[in-house]
This record gives C-alpha cells, structure tokens and sequence, in this order.
C-alpha cells in the first residue's frame, strides 16, 4: 500500500476524504505519542554528533542548530543539552547570515548546506532510526503493509539535493522504509 508525506496544516478531515480508510499519522513535534519520536525535536539522548568523537546531542535538531555557523555567532554546544523541544532553532535574523556548519565541535571546516544534510542530518537522522525507533519502524512496515499510510509532517521535500526548501523528516521515514536512503558523503 502506498505510503504518502502530507503538509500537517492540511486537515484531517480533508485527508480523510482523499484518502478514505487511510491511517494518518503527525510525526512532528506536535505529533502524539508514539509517533513524536520520529521528530527531529524529540529527545532520544545520546545520538552521536559527527565529526565528534564521544560527544553527544539530546536530538537531531540539536545537532543540527548547534552545529551552525553564522556571520555573528559561531557553533552553540548549549544546543546540544536541550530536552524540551523548543528553544533550538537559532535564526539568521538574529544571528546574520548562514555560512555553513561546522565539522564537528572542533571542525576548522564549514560544511555547505548540501554537504551538511549528507554528513551531518542525514547520519545523525539514520542513528535515531536504526538505534531509537525501530519499533515504530515495524509498526510503520506492519500498516503499510496492509494500509495506505498519510506521514504528516511541516515539510514536504524528501530530495536531498532541492535545497530551496527544508528538508522532510517524514520523507526521510519513506526513502528509509523503501530501502532507498539517500547517499551521505
């Protein structure tokens, strides 16, 4: 059965219209339990950061954010620490211009953001998959195998490489479960 990645702020009730008998499933931060696990947000604990040996992030966001350099702020380890689901995101209108991620806590490189979803978001998603929620994974197998499934998520790109937009975790959860994870390097 198909598997499809929908924009959260569609309503319910429309998917349930275009997809009748469908199972709907939020996996952002505002998801409900247990599919909230599968948030970038959510706090798994001790996901490795890359380009870091022995060092670790309470989330994927975490490492994501903490890892970015700005024109005015370089990388913030605080972000890393963080359990609560919010307060992670750090913005260029505070900050200044993005001028790419850091190879790690130490890194004297900085990283495009093309080469950070490859080495640094996509390693650090795949750790969450494959050591966190392999139990959702089966679930997600298990429906699918029987349902068609409607991932809801705030985005919707699942191409690694159209950096115009964010990328989806949700699509992520697809490519992974389709056995058809992107390349990271």
């Amino acid at each position: 059965m198909p598997l499809i990645i929908k924009n959260r702020r569609v309503s319910v009730e429309n998917l349930a219209k275009v997809y009748p008998n469908a199972v709907i499933i939020d996996v952002t931060s505002r998801g409900s339990e247990p599919w909230i696990r599968f948030s970038p947000f959510y706090p798994h604990a001790e996901i490795p950061i890359p380009f870091s040996p022995g060092q670790f992030s309470m989330t994927v966001e975490g490492i994501w954010q903490g890892l970015k350099v700005f024109e005015t702020s370089n990388i913030d380890p605080s972000k890393f620490l963080i359990s609560e689901m919010k307060g992670i995101k750090r913005s260029a209108r505070k900050y200044g211009k993005v001028l790419g991620h850091r190879t790690g806590l130490t890194g004297d490189r900085l990283l495009s953001y093309q080469e950070a979803r490859r080495q640094i978001y996509l390693p650090s998603y795949r750790w969450v998959l494959e050591n966190r929620v392999q139990d959702l994974i089966y679930k997600l197998k298990e429906l699918v195998a029987h349902t068609t499934v409607v991932l809801l998520d705030y985005e919707t790109n699942s191409d690694i490489d159209n950096l115009s937009r964010p990328l989806s975790h949700a699509g992520l959860i697809k490519l992974y479960l389709e056995d058809n994870w992107p390349t990271e390097i």
